[in-house]
């Protein structure tokens, strides 16, 4: 209404005025025009009132770049990852006839098979998962963390990574110092079955065993998932959630309402370290530990049936705190998608995310290799060597069977290529990872001192800060200049180059082998999860499983090289991804590999129940009994088996019906006898037999 009246009142003002010639009214119209502009950005003219919409300035389209053609890529491939997935859970299964006409006749699911042969729920069951499979949920956070009270943080579908990252990062981190959670932040573990049954929609962990054993008779009051926060040193589960407490209480509880039947343990992963030290913690006097005294474990447990256990350490863990990567990541690097990794991506730099976030999770390193150069090997010698990834199992069976020749193995392997040094966990270049231990010149980080190393001041990193970026290109040089670390000198590499880090890695975890495990330094709790530091309990009438997979390749140590990136927050090495042996070796793009789950090695999984504990030793005075049962991997044959039911990969392994039928016949009530002993297909025998330690 108020513009139409002013249009109005111009209009009769214009009509009074005298008419002037065209010229003149033209001249007089220009020079007496004002503009203005109102909040609208329309322009207003005062001669005639009329009103014009402002014009903007047009912003340049911006050009297609390789950022665009990632997130596009990247894009489709979730659309077509979640069609699939929908597709797979909506639409009718296809009928069994067609099924079996394109695979073959389909074998009963081990739950079906016994329950036809008349076996049936028998002891309880207790399940531990490992790292990063258990779901996290956020109960307090910062306020860009709104609406997520109870939503999985971890687990799931991920959504908040993608939609708020840098958030996600910042309540998934732990307190530098502390290890415990950052001021106003808390997350904490899913409870129940659904903590651990699935890691993403359609990616079982544990949902297969225990659909398995409901077709015994299983329920909810016969099983338990003993959900943890798997990023906290073992310890600090109990200091901060009362963790173990809960489990000693829920064992306890499933024993009574069972009919007094002890209960069946079945750890995961690091599951199995952190049930050793449970079984530690629960008999030890408060307030270090549990109270339960003596013969708590010989009175509730029955069997501990360890699947894909890291006993002896992982060396990818190392890596992963080295350098935030592995093979696969350094593949990525290399040919897939070089540069990317170091880029800012999404507004991420992602693997100084990754590196800042994990070197927070004390339980990570937990996993670190133990037992030293006793177990791991040396400059010249390893417990693998003579190990080809190209041998047939036919001609593995042979050579061991010619161990007696006597062969030369620490010059050549038995392809005739020079040999693999296993116990070299991290070499400088490739010819430092070949070369006679005699010809090597290096310098030692005794030789160094850090303290007295050039310090970079005023640097800023912000939220991918590590303790990296205080060295200067002195201390890079020093760790290159090293050459070779085997499993003890790559924890002192560690001490060099993240002192803070490692002084809570020292304070939680034992890495060695005890000299005497009388010693009243053993009774703390740092030692309790490495079997070379510990003994088992005084229960003889339990039994102890090592269940894994073999006939995959599985990373066993590295060969590095210094970053050419001089950015200022960078990671100032890296997996040299080009070096590279015969296309039939064991070295791929920078990764020497040995037989295993595609995780965990097969020495690291079965050495302690093909050795250690066998019999009555050091390690275990109660001679509590052991077996070793090994899964040979075989991949799916069709896409119809999705990740196959003969998986020996360390993940998959969980659907394996080999392995589910083993854990339904003890959680029956049979024994390690009565499933046949050990079943071995790698040279774990041989390897152990290697192993100089005192039993």
């Amino acid at each position: 209404m108020m513009l139409r009246r002013r249009k109005q009142q111009g209009s009769a003002s214009a009509a009074s005025e005298p008419v002037k010639p065209e010229a003149d009214s033209h001249h007089s119209s220009t020079n007496e025009r004002t503009t203005k502009t109102d909040i609208n950005g329309l322009q207003e003219d005062k001669k005639t009132a009329s009103l014009v919409p402002a014009q903007k300035p047009q912003r340049p389209l911006k050009k297609w770049g390789c950022m665009h053609t990632c997130c596009w890529l990247i894009g489709c491939l979730w659309i077509m990852w979640w069609t699939v997935l929908v597709l797979y859970n909506t639409l009718p299964s296809l009928p069994q006839y067609v099924t079996e006409a394109i695979t073959g006749p389909l074998p009963d699911p081990p739950g079906m098979k016994l329950a036809k042969e008349g076996l049936q729920a028998h002891h309880p069951v207790v399940f531990v998962p490992g790292i990063v499979t258990g779901g996290l949920e956020l109960w307090q956070g910062r306020p860009c963390a709104d609406g997520l009270f109870r939503k999985r943080l971890w687990g799931g579908t991920f959504g908040e990574v993608y939609r708020r990252p840098l958030c996600w990062l910042e309540h998934m981190r732990l307190d530098n110092e502390t290890g415990l959670d950052p001021p106003g932040i808390k997350v904490r573990p899913v409870s129940g079955l659904v903590a651990a049954d699935y890691f993403a929609p359609g990616y079982f962990v544990w949902a297969v065993l225990i659909e398995n054993l409901a077709r015994l008779g299983y329920e909810e009051k016969s099983m338990h998932m003993a959900a943890y926060d798997w990023r906290l040193s073992f310890q600090n589960t109990e200091v901060r959630d009362k963790t173990l407490s809960r489990l000693k209480s829920t064992i306890e509880l499933l024993v009574q309402t069972n009919d007094n039947r002890k209960v069946v343990v079945i750890p995961h992963s690091m599951g199995a370290l952190y049930f050793l030290h449970f079984m530690k913690w629960v008999e030890a006097p408060p307030p270090m530990g549990g109270g339960g005294g003596s013969g708590w474990v010989a009175r509730h447990i029955k069997a501990i049936m360890n699947i894909g256990g890291p006993f002896l350490g992982v060396p990818k863990a190392f890596a992963g705190i080295f350098s935030a990567e592995g093979k696969d990541i350094a593949i990525a690097r290399q040919a897939v998608a070089p540069g990317v990794m170091d880029t800012e991506l999404f507004g991420l730099q992602t693997l100084q995310h990754i590196m800042h976030v994990t070197r927070t999770w004390d339980a990570t390193m937990s996993m670190f290799p133990k037992g030293g150069e006793v177990i791991w090997g040396d400059l010249d010698t390893s417990p693998e060597d003579g190990f080809d990834c190209s041998l047939k199992k036919e001609r593995a069976e042979e050579i061991s069977v010619c161990e007696s020749q006597e062969l030369n193995e620490k010059q050549l392997d038995l392809s005739g290529k020079p040999q693999t040094h296993y116990g070299r966990m991290v070499s400088f270049g490739k010819e430092a990872a070949e070369m006679e231990s005699s010809k090597i010149v290096r310098k030692t980080l005794k030789d160094f001192n850090r303290g007295n190393l050039p310090v970079r001041a005023n640097v800023s990193c912000g939220e991918v800060w590590t303790e990296y970026h205080e060295m200067r290109w002195e201390g890079v040089e020093a760790v290159v200049e090293g050459k070779i670390y085997t499993a003890e000198t790559m924890l002192d590499l560690l001490r060099f180059l993240a002192p803070r880090m490692m002084e809570r890695a020292d304070s939680n975890w034992g890495y060695g082998v005890a000299d005497d495990l009388d010693n009243p330094k053993y009774q703390h709790y740092k030692y309790w999860s490495n079997p070379l530091e510990t003994k088992l309990p005084d229960a003889p009438e339990m039994e102890v499983y090592c269940m894994y997979g073999v006939g995959m390749l599985t990373e066993r140590s590295y060969i590095y090289k210094p970053s050419s990136n001089n950015d200022t927050c960078y990671i100032p090495f890296r997996i040299n991804a080009s070096a590279e042996g015969s296309s039939e070796g064991c070295l791929k793009s920078g990764v020497y590999f040995v037989d295993g789950d595609e995780t965990v090695p097969a020495l690291s999984a079965g050495f302690m129940c093909s050795k250690g504990w066998r019999g009555k030793t050091r390690f275990n005075p109660s001679n509590v009994a052991s077996y070793t049962r090994e899964y040979d991997h075989a991949p799916p044959l069709t896409l119809l088996e999705g990740r196959g039911t003969q998986s020996g990969s360390h993940v998959d392994i969980m659907g394996n019906f080999a392995l589910i039928e083993d854990i339904l016949r003890v959680a029956a009530g049979a024994t390690g006898e009565e499933l046949g002993g050990d079943r071995i297909y790698s040279d774990l025998l041989k390897w152990s037999e290697r192993i100089q330690i005192e039993l």
